[in-house]
């Protein structure tokens, strides 16, 4: 490992933030390419009701996965407070603690995923139509939960040590199976959302073997011993910063399953509009995401080496690069979106429903720059539980309620439906302002 290009308490912020950055955001690319490429080739190949089926199970997908990855944050943080400390022989137990900590958590969700499919599919209130196959894609996806939850481990031990690079390397690798496995499952044997699951689940596998075989190879600070695969203070430690961001998760990634329900009732063709409109809106969010994920990393070993000037520079600096290309993407979004959702389906009305609830969406490319950097830096101070709290109060109190009302309305639309994202977000921003503030204040006492 380079230690002067992990290092991130010297030199250049965004000489040093931006690189980190940018193979986060690849890997957040291609991972986001997981979904797109099987919406992609069902919404070509496949019926309507496997679009839909594909789109509200990669809902259910996306709740365990971003779930799994704040859990995970607390490990990146840890690992990294360690080595801003000089403290790296304390790395082994705490990745072999976690390791049995996320062992668990995936045998949990095999059986809940396997045992309740049906009921998932009918609790999102999937098209009638399309009950069978979202049970079917949630079922094969839980199946093969713990590469997907190993995967998102392996990426936050990396991150921790200062290396984007090499989640970049697998997830690369796992991407290009994923391409092949849907154009033969899905485009080939015409296995329809079941084929799309079958390949992702493939991809994900192999992205943890070549994973595992990358960390072998690497050249590490610290030894990591049978003795360390234990509940240790390490673990605990770890969880203590990662709960609180992965219920924040969970209830967010919940509540935009209750949207996906609440848009379910207007029909097939909203359903699979919203479906395509969200994988748009993945891609759109991953640079505020990758901003998010590298500040935690970076202000945390700021922190553990008592720099805490460069760590507010650090969050005002991603704040303005996250600005300038939310600029960019917002008019692509606002003004091309037809465009856009016409990647994934040639059916003119899903395309015109997905490009409705983008209209509504657009603002929250931009707002979200400002929110996620300062969740950064939050999550690099250990202020889990207040990031928990502010996306509670976002979630429960602005945008769910919000969404339900316009859903409700005899004039329901997309377009009204997709604001409830953005108000929520601003609404998010002035809190976490005043929190800064208050932060600020109690550092000086």
């Amino acid at each position: 490992m380079n230690s002067s290009k992990s290092d991130f308490t010297q030199g250049s912020i965004l000489g040093k933030l931006i690189p980190f950055m940018m193979p986060v955001l690849g890997a957040l690319v291609l991972q986001a390419a997981y979904g797109a490429v099987d919406l992609l080739v069902v919404g070509r190949f496949g019926s309507t009701s496997g679009l839909s089926a594909v789109s509200t199970g990669s809902q259910v997908l996306n709740l365990v996965t971003f779930v799994i990855t704040q859990l995970a944050m607390g490990i990146t943080v840890l690992i990294a407070r360690y080595i801003g400390e000089k403290k790296p022989e304390q790395i082994g137990a705490l990745i072999g603690g976690s390791a049995v900590v996320f062992a668990v958590i995936s045998a949990v969700l095999f059986v809940v995923m396997i045992a309740f499919s049906r009921p998932i599919a009918i609790l999102m209130q999937a098209p009638e139509k399309a009950v069978g196959l979202t049970a079917s894609y949630v079922r094969i996806c839980g199946a093969g939960i713990f590469f997907i939850v190993a995967y998102n481990l392996l990426a936050a031990i990396f991150r921790g040590l200062g290396d984007s690079k090499s989640p970049l390397i697998f997830v690369a690798v796992a991407c290009v199976v994923n391409v092949i496995g849907d154009l033969i499952l899905v485009a080939g044997c015409h296995m329809d959302a079941t084929g799309a699951a079958i390949a992702t689940v493939a991809a994900q596998a192999v992205s943890v073997v070549f994973a595992i075989c990358l960390l072998i190879k690497k050249q590490l600070s610290f030894t990591i011993t049978k003795a360390d695969f234990r509940l240790n203070e390490h673990c605990r430690k770890a969880l203590k910063t990662g709960l609180p961001l992965a219920l924040q998760e969970c209830l967010t990634q919940g509540s935009f399953l209750a949207l996906c329900a609440f848009v379910n009732r207007l029909g097939l063709e909203a359903s699979s509009g919203y479906g395509v409109a969200c994988k748009v809106v993945n891609f759109a969010m991953l640079i505020p995401s990758s901003l998010m994920q590298s500040m935690a990393s970076f202000v945390s070993q700021n922190v553990g080496a008592g720099n805490e000037k460069r760590a507010k520079k650090a969050m005002y600096s991603g704040i303005g690069v996250g600005l300038v290309i939310g600029c960019i993407v917002f008019i692509f979004v606002m003004f091309k979106g037809d465009l856009l959702t016409g990647i994934f389906t040639t059916d003119r009305i899903v395309v015109q429903k997905g490009y409705d609830y983008l209209r509504g969406f657009a603002l929250e490319t931009i707002v979200t720059a400002v929110l996620f950097s300062m969740i950064g830096y939050f999550n690099g101070h250990d202020k889990t539980l207040w990031v928990m709290i502010q996306g509670l109060i976002q979630t429960l109190l602005v945008r769910l309620p919000l969404a339900y009302y316009m859903s409700i309305q005899p004039d329901a639309s997309l377009t009204k439906i997709g604001l409830a994202a953005p108000v929520a977000t601003i609404f998010g921003i002035v809190i976490n302002i005043i929190f800064y503030i208050h932060m600020n204040k109690k550092m000086h006492f």
